[in-house]
């Protein structure tokens, strides 16, 4: 019988700085409280889509036990990502005590999706017990894309479990990261060229339970969790937002002067809702989580 390992065993799986290994901590318990959400069983085969660096990966291959199986796809390059890129840290797993039960795809998800099988009948089973988008929505191209991915999951698939940032701050000091992300989205969807950056289409649960109705989807039951107070990813977004690099890309990106001034302000908003924060951005925690189980 498979030991499951707990949260700072998995997340020493992950390829982390020592002298800064609570940050992989953190996301490592926050994903695991993402999974008591998805009751995902022993011996389950999961296909996760926008795996990135594995710090759900790990999270799964734990779950489903020895003889269970994660696929985990993502579109970056090998090359990419800080401080480790992809390559690296996903070597780094399959070096360790969970590295067996993972098979890493550097593809697109509509591209492996396609070069599946179809089921053989309407009654075969789908090749997947349950298909994982963590924290990974966002990185979609648009939001056909998306509705795309869900109706070729439909087959492929019993379960679609996603979790995505809800837009929803319950703590004050999570207001901000609400408004970088919106900050963020409202400059990638006037980008004439594709982009690599963290926040590509911004979708709330209302909008992505919308699209996974429409590709055939059943919603089985929602919620929402605050994210613990370790997780820096509000503070990175924030910080990202709040950037010169940032102020230069508005300038450079946004030819109409009004809506350049939507972006700007919307930056702005961001950087005043810091004024009652203690700590300013060092006490900035991340938005709600959103978290949705759909047969």
């Amino acid at each position: 019988m498979s030991t499951q390992l707990d949260a700072a065993c998995i997340a020493r799986v992950s390829l982390h700085d020592p002298a800064n290994f609570s940050i992989q901590h953190c996301q490592t318990s926050h994903r695991l409280v993402l999974l008591q959400y998805w009751n995902i069983p022993m011996d389950s085969k999961v296909l996760e889509l926008g795996c990135g660096q594995g710090d759900c990966t790990t999270v799964l291959a734990n779950a489903v036990g020895e003889q269970g199986k994660v696929v985990a796809v993502d579109p970056a390059e090998l090359d990419y990502g800080a401080p480790y890129t992809l390559g690296q840290a996903q070597g780094h797993i399959s070096q360790g005590p969970l590295g067996r039960r993972i098979t890493w795809v550097q593809q697109s998800p509509l591209d492996y999706l396609s070069s599946l099988p179809s089921p053989s009948s309407p009654s075969s089973p789908p090749a997947f017990d349950a298909a994982v988008l963590a924290h990974c929505l966002w990185y979609f191209a648009s939001p056909s894309v998306i509705l795309a991915t869900f109706r070729a999951l439909k087959q492929h698939s019993k379960r679609l479990l996603l979790a995505e940032w809800s837009l929803v701050a319950t703590h004050p000091s999570a207001q901000p990261h609400v408004l970088a992300a919106l900050t963020q989205a409202a400059l990638e969807c006037r980008k004439p060229q594709e982009s690599v950056a963290n926040v590509r289409t911004v979708l709330g649960p209302k909008q992505l339970t919308e699209l996974a109705l429409a590709a055939g989807w059943q919603l089985e039951r929602e919620t929402r969790v605050q994210g613990g107070e370790g997780l820096l990813d509000g503070q990175w977004e924030v910080s990202a937002c709040l950037s010169a690099s940032f102020a230069r890309e508005v300038e450079g990106q946004v030819r109409d002067e009004r809506e350049r001034a939507v972006v700007l302000a919307l930056r702005d908003a961001c950087e005043a809702s810091l004024e009652g924060i203690p700590g300013g951005r060092k006490g900035v925690r991340a938005m709600d989580v959103w978290v949705a189980n759909f047969v």
